[in-house]
C-alpha cells in the first residue's frame, strides 16, 4: 500500500521570522519519496511558507485520511497565543498579535491524527520556539509532559530549539541531517534516524534543544480496534464499540468528563465516516453543549472545535428538514461560540433562511 509525505515549513515573513523553514525543502525533495514514506510507494504533499491556516488544515485532513502509512515533516516556529497561552505553528502572516488566528493551532494535528491506525503515522519536527514559549515549553519538561502532543498512537521524534541571538535567523539543522541521512537512499529505523541526526548538530545545539522522542502502537489499544473496524467497512461494529467505551468511561469518570467525551468526539468522527452527516453534526453539537455545561469557557479549543466540525457536517446534510432541525440548533450555538472564521454565524442564518424555502 502506498504511503503519503507531508512536507510542512512554515513561519513568518519580516522581522518575526526565528528560522528560514523553507530552506530545508530542497533538501527533503532530493529524497526519493519512498524513502521518505519507508514505503515501496509514497504520494508527496509540500507545503511551503503558507499563508492560510484553513489551508494547511485542508491538506493535513486529506493526509490523514489517506490509507497506508502517513509521514509528517513539520519545519518552522512555535508561538503561544496570548489569549490562552497554546502552542501555535506561526505561519508567513503570523505576528505576536495574530497568532490566534493566522498560525496553526497545534492541538489540530492531534484532533486530525487520532483515528489514524495505531503505529501508522510519524512525525519529525524541527521547530525554533520564540522566547516566552521556550520559556512555557521548558517549565513543562519531564517530569511534566510536552504540550505537543500529536496523539498516543504516533510516533514523534525532533527536536524544539530555542530563540536564536537577537535578529538572528536560525537554520532548520535537525531536519537538514534528517533529509542528507535520507539522501543515502537508506531509512534507517525512526529511532535509528533521530538519534544519527541529534548526533549530527551536537556541536551547533551544545544540548540547549529539547529533543523528542516518543514511538506510538499500544497493544490493545481500543481506538486500534476502532479503526480496523472503520477500515474494514464495518461502521456499525465501529459505532458499537465506541459506544460501549464512552458507556463505561461515562459511568467510572462521569457523562461530562474528558474520558466519556472523548468517546462521544470519536463516535461523532465515526458518523462522518459512515457517511451520516447529520449524526455527525447532532454529535458535535452535543459535546460542544455538553462542554459548555460543564463551564468551559466558549473560546475554548475543545469547544471551536466540536462547534467548527458541527457546522461542517451540517451544511453536507441533505434532507432539509433535518437541516433546519439542526441547523437552528446550530446558529444558537454559533451565536456563543463565533469561532475563528469571520462570518460563521451569518452563514448559519443565510442557509437557514434559504431551507426555509424547501420542502
Amino acid at each position: 500500500m502506498p504511503g503519503t509525505v507531508l512536507l510542512l515549513a512554515a513561519s513568518p515573513l519580516g522581522r518575526g521570522r526565528l528560522v528560514d523553514a523553507a530552506s530545508v525543502l530542497p533538501v527533503l525533495a532530493a529524497v526519493p519519496p519512498a524513502v521518505l514514506s519507508g514505503a515501496d510507494t509514497a504520494n508527496v504533499v509540500e507545503l511551503a511558507d503558507p499563508l492560510e491556516p484553513q489551508a494547511v488544515l485542508t491538506r493535513l485532513r486529506a493526509a490523514a485520511a489517506a490509507p497506508g502509512p502517513l509521514t509528517v515533516y513539520v519545519t518552522g516556529q512555535l508561538q503561544l497565543d496570548r489569549r490562552q497561552r497554546l502552542p501555535h505553528l506561526a505561519l508567513a502572516r503570523t505576528t505576536a498579535s495574530t497568532v490566534r488566528y493566522t498560525g496553526l493551532p497545534w492541538h489540530w494535528f492531534r484532533e486530525e491524527l487520532r483515528l489514524r491506525p495505531a503505529g501508522a503515522t510519524t512525525l519529525f519536527l524541527d521547530l525554533h520556539a520564540d522566547p516566552e514559549t521556550w520559556q512555557a515549553l521548558g517549565a513543562a519538561r519531564p517530569p511534566g509532559p510536552l504540550p505537543l502532543d500529536c496523539g498516543p498512537d504516533n510516533a514523534v521524534y525532533g527536536r524544539v530549539a530555542p530563540p536564536p541571538p537577537r535578529r538572528g535567523v536560525a537554520a532548520p539543522e535537525y531536519m537538514k541531517a534528517v533529509a542528507t541521512i535520507l539522501r543515502s537512499g537508506w531509512r534507517p529505523p525512526d529511532e535509528e534516524l533521530h538519534r544519527q541526526a541529534l548526533t549530527r548538530i551536537a556541536p551547533e545545539n551544545a544540548g540547549a534543544d529539547l529533543p523528542l522522542a516518543r514511538s506510538g502502537p499500544a497493544p490493545g489499544d481500543p481506538h486500534a480496534a476502532v479503526t480496523a473496524a472503520v477500515r474494514s467497512g464495518r461502521h456499525a461494529d465501529a459505532d458499537a464499540l465506541a459506544a460501549r467505551l464512552e458507556q463505561a468511561a461515562a459511568l467510572a469518570h462521569g457523562p461530562a468528563s474528558e474520558e466519556a467525551l472523548h468517546w462521544t468526539e470519536v463516535r461523532a468522527d465515526l458518523a462522518m465516516l459512515a457517511g451520516d452527516a447529520a449524526r455527525s453534526c447532532r454529535t458535535w453539537l452535543a459535546v460542544a453543549s455538553a462542554r459548555l455545561t460543564a463551564g468551559q469557557p466558549a473560546d475554548a479549543p475543545a469547544v471551536e472545535t466540536a462547534v467548527d466540525r458541527a457546522h461542517h457536517q451540517w451544511g453536507r446534510i441533505g434532507d432539509p428538514a433535518r437541516a433546519r432541525e439542526l441547523g437552528a440548533v446550530l446558529a444558537e450555538l454559533r451565536g456563543r461560540v463565533p469561532g475563528r472564521r469571520e462570518g460563521a454565524l451569518d452563514h448559519v442564518r443565510r442557509q437557514l433562511r434559504q431551507l426555509q424555502t424547501q420542502g
